[in-house]
């Protein structure tokens, strides 16, 4: 398998499970890889929003990889998210950090400041320079405060060859459609960063998802996506419509309460705790995600 290779299909942006008392959750994590590896998972994202990673220290990050590494036994690629609104930071961070557990980092474009896009373009031309991994950009416009364009994608791509992908979660078709349409490299992969928008983004040219849904439903989730890579449109808008309810139900008290809950439920994880400032999902939301589990349970059978 090529080094791009690594990172199609489904990616789960895995969550971080925590005890009562706060503090991490090894058997949870565990118990999680476990059961998303024996269901078909592609590669795994560490570290991510949907894994709390601002109220991760740097420690606790170090102990999630390991955790991770020893479930996965190093048989599915790990990407570790790494990034920050400071340049220098980032790259003194990947320059020393151990990397010898992780096949690639996923690096958010730099939040709160808003830089101009010549200054987002010159933070990952930096980044790229110093890491000796294959990077996965990452633009999600609504946490960051500001969108990549194609064109400083395309930039990056033509720059930088370490530079294999991006994870597109800014929930508009025609940047998939510009970023595609543009590329002058094969090795380059687009994700969508939208669960509910990876069909139409397989349609524009991306080549999987990272997902949130994934850490609780990978075998169905995974089949939606191997489906509309393989052009099988009728396989994958049935599951993504039986689906719709429930992603829209895990987002509605913000991620990944929802997703947490999800999991909590399945009994994949321990404790339904989340890191203040975040907070579990209300009782209502509970209620619903169950009684939507519970039908989605009776749709797929065993095979969910």
């Amino acid at each position: 398998m090529n080094e791009f290779q690594l990172f199609e299909g489904l990616g789960v942006a895995l969550v971080t499970p925590f005890k009562q008392d706060g503090s991490l959750d090894c058997t949870s994590l565990s118990r999680l890889v476990e059961y998303q590896k024996e269901r078909g998972v592609d590669f795994f994202v560490l570290h991510g929003s949907t894994g709390e990673s601002p109220c991760i220290d740097r420690d606790e990050r170090d102990f999630i990889i390991d955790c991770a590494y020893e479930a996965t036994r190093g048989e599915i690629p790990i990407v570790m998210g790494l990034g920050s609104n400071d340049t220098r930071h980032v790259v003194e961070r990947i320059r020393t950090m151990d990397t010898r557990k992780v096949n690639g980092i996923l690096s958010v474009v730099p939040y709160y400041n808003k830089p101009m896009q010549e200054g987002i373009f010159r933070h990952f031309s930096l980044f790229a320079e110093a890491c000796p991994l294959p990077i996965i950009l990452y633009n999600i416009p609504g946490r960051t405060g500001m969108n990549m364009l194609p064109e400083t994608t395309l930039r990056l791509a033509d720059r930088h060859k370490n530079i294999v992908g991006i994870k597109e979660a800014s929930g508009m078709r025609e940047q998939v459609q510009a970023i595609a349409g543009g590329l002058n490299r094969e090795d380059f992969r687009i994700l969508s960063g939208d669960d509910n928008l990876s069909v139409p983004f397989i349609e524009d040219g991306a080549r999987g998802v990272i997902s949130v849904i994934g850490n609780a439903y990978p075998w169905i989730f995974g089949r939606l996506i191997h489906s509309a890579m393989d052009g099988d449109w009728e396989t994958a808008k049935s599951i993504n419509c039986e689906l719709a309810e429930m992603n829209k139900l895990l987002f509605v008290n913000g991620n990944p309460a929802g997703i947490k809950t999800l999991l909590y439920q399945m009994g994949l994880i321990d404790h339904n705790e989340l890191r203040l400032p975040l907070i579990p999902a209300t009782p209502l939301l509970q209620k619903q995600i169950g009684a939507e589990h519970k039908r989605l349970s009776e749709v797929f059978g065993s095979r969910l």
